[in-house]
């Protein structure tokens, strides 16, 4: 196994909402991703996804723990090194319409990026980088000169990718960029960012909820709940054989092509809703809907521990 190059250690994002009211959106996740892979980060709305990845990026500040990139604890950078870093990482949104400023051309919501980072000399060079960019997603040149509200879903997010690219990166966390597009649109994207991250070497973190998606995309998978990381393995062996009890439930959702094997495969159905980040229930998080839980579940938090080599489950089960 080569060298991690993003190491998140104990991450952790509460926001304090008054009245002695704490949510504790992440709460003491860790992980880490080799150079040129991708890591899949799933769970339901709710379990901390978002909050997660922009806690790292650093849009929102950790309440504790450490983000390396390449070596380099990016929490602790004071804002002026921290610029420098923002090239390095990039994010690409889930919502193509909400992502782009809708008083702007594309040719300077791509130049916006060069000129804070000063990687443009000129505007003709500005001009001939943005056309290069936006040539290199599929997209025309003569597209600089458009305003974001004159283009389809699918190609706004063409441009979002584009934005992210303009200072290259190393490290780009994907957060559910796919779920605000047709599902016609969807596959190209995917494709599109596949084939990026081999002409760029580029390394991901992919937060979605489409778990067919992320085993066509992921080399390793985490699955999350409530703020924590309750399994991760290899995206083949995750799906074969999922340990954790939620992850069984996500995976049996799926549906399957054929439909004989769809009509003989058990669903399981998860009881009651995803418990509140405010007032998270003692012990295993996910006791309260659990079909296997036992008393020991409402006593102790489950240590994450590794079953097989890289297959690490955090459940009293296999504990």
């Amino acid at each position: 196994m080569s060298q991690a190059f993003v190491e998140v250690q104990g991450l952790r994002k509460f926001f304090d909402l008054g009245n002695k009211r704490v949510l504790k959106a992440v709460n003491d996740i860790s992980f880490s991703i080799r150079k040129g892979e991708t890591l899949g980060l799933v769970g339901e709305s709710g379990c901390g996804k978002s909050t997660a990845s922009r806690t790292i990026i650093r849009l929102y500040e950790p309440t504790a723990g450490q983000v390396l990139l390449d070596g380099t604890d990016v929490t602790k950078l004071s804002k002026a090194k921290m610029k420098a870093y923002r090239r390095k990482m990039q994010m690409i949104f889930q919502d193509p319409y909400a992502s782009l400023n809708p008083r702007m051309t594309i040719l300077d919501i791509v130049g916006e990026a060069l000129d804070i980072h000063g990687l443009a000399g000129s505007l003709t060079e500005r001009k001939r980088k943005v056309e290069e960019l936006l040539e290199m997603v599929g997209l025309n040149a003569e597209h600089a000169s458009r305003y974001p509200h004159e283009f389809s879903g699918g190609q706004r997010q063409r441009i979002g990718i584009t934005r992210a690219l303009a200072v290259k990166p190393e490290f780009l966390i994907l957060d559910e960029p796919i779920s605000a597009l047709d599902v016609s649109i969807q596959a190209q994207i995917i494709n599109l960012m596949i084939d990026l991250q081999k002409k760029m070497n580029l390394t991901y973190l992919f937060v979605a909820h489409d778990l067919s998606m992320v085993k066509y995309m992921s080399d390793r998978v985490a699955v999350m709940y409530l703020g924590k990381i309750v399994e991760m393995a290899p995206s083949e062996e995750l799906y074969a054989n999922p340990q954790h009890p939620y992850t069984q439930a996500l995976l049996s959702a799926i549906p399957v092509p054929d439909p004989d094997l769809e009509a003989k495969k058990e669903r399981i159905v998860l009881s009651g809703d995803l418990p509140s980040p405010l007032n998270p229930p003692s012990g295993c998080p996910f006791r309260t809907r659990c079909p296997a839980a036992m008393p020991q579940c409402a006593e102790k938090m489950p240590e994450f521990k590794e079953t097989k080599p890289g297959h690490g489950v955090a459940c009293h089960l296999h504990n």
